[in-house]
């Protein structure tokens, strides 16, 4: 009888502790909620991506730190000592071989 009774305290306790340790319920969105986009959502433009690189006067390929980079700055930045063979790729020892 002794052991009933503490089994019962101890499921007791243990049942408490989960009760206020319990995780916080999710809210879970239908799929067919979902499913159908709107046709606004559809046509929506999306914005352009942002600039990754701007010119601040590096010119050689061993201050770049990609071969996107060094495209970047082969094409649009003043200057560049990139592309030896003139051949529109830049670094390619480096970065772009």
């Amino acid at each position: 009888m002794r052991y009933l009774i503490v089994l019962l305290l101890i499921a007791a306790a243990w049942g408490g502790y989960r009760h206020l340790h319990a995780p916080e319920p999710v809210a879970i969105t239908p799929i067919a909620a979902t499913a159908t986009p709107s046709r606004a959502a559809a046509t929506r433009v999306l914005p352009a991506p942002t600039q990754r690189f701007s010119c601040d006067g590096r010119q050689h390929c061993a201050q770049m730190r990609s071969c996107e980079e060094a495209t970047f700055f082969s094409r649009n930045c003043p200057d560049t000592k990139m592309d030896g063979d003139e051949d529109g790729v830049p670094c390619e020892t480096q970065w772009c071989g």
